[in-house]
């Protein structure tokens, strides 16, 4: 093998070699500490999120899901598919604070629900952010303990939602921000509407763009894709 060709592999992950799976063991990120906004009108923003934490258990570090808003409705079965591999992955864990339906619309479902349900999600987010500070994130956590020992990231879905829609107040998203350790990463995932006030709170801003979405030929939520 020629110098170069060495000089190659070694800049390439692994070494040009295949990776494979390894057995998932507690483990401490090196560079974790960022907070990420994942907004915009398409598809993929949780998913997106979901993908994240999921590498990031793979890597034996704790995660912590945390979903606003999402509280069913009719297109959607009551178990979602997130949930049951979240279960079967060690170190990552979830919980919802939705309730049924959706804010604002004709569903059956009473605003001022949404509202209470959007207020404890958000001093739930405040717990775990402190929970967080007082943890040791330089070092392995339990991947089967209370998300109360803390966390390495810590992902709001749909918090963005919230606060668009008026429910929790953008100055409590960005004191949410402010409180996080500096070890923790923070994701924060929702809105259709660019969330400018977190420009100058925000190391990755992500702006999901619809080109085309099935919902507009009438095709109703999958199992398997959207829950």
């Amino acid at each position: 093998m020629s110098d170069d060709s060495e000089n190659v592999l070694e800049s390439t992950p692994g070494g040009g070699r295949t990776p494979e799976a390894e057995r998932i063991e507690p483990a401490a990120p090196e560079e974790f500490g960022l907070v990420q906004v994942w907004w915009g009108d398409g598809k993929g923003k949780t998913t997106a999120a979901l993908g994240m934490g999921m590498r990031a258990a793979g890597h034996g570090y704790r995660v912590h899901l945390l979903q606003f808003m999402k509280g069913g409705a009719s297109s959607v079965d009551a178990v979602r598919g997130e949930y049951n591999a979240i279960e079967a992955l060690p170190g990552m864990s979830y919980e919802n604070l939705g309730h049924y339906g959706w804010h604002g619309m004709a569903d059956g479902s009473e605003d001022a629900d949404h509202q209470a349900e959007a207020e404890a999600g958000l001093e739930r987010a405040r717990e775990l952010l402190a929970a967080a500070d007082d943890a040791d994130l330089s070092a392995p956590l339990d991947l089967a303990a209370d998300p109360e020992s803390g966390v390495h990231m810590l992902i709001l879905d749909e918090v963005l939602y919230a606060a668009d829609r008026g429910l929790i107040g953008e100055d409590d998203v960005r004191e949410l921000i402010d409180a996080k350790p500096d070890d923790l990463e923070l994701v924060l995932s929702g809105s259709h509407e660019e969330p400018t006030y977190l420009e100058d709170r925000a190391d990755l801003i992500t702006n999901v763009r619809k080109v085309r979405h099935p919902i507009e030929d009438g095709q109703r939520a999958r199992q398997g894709t959207e829950y």
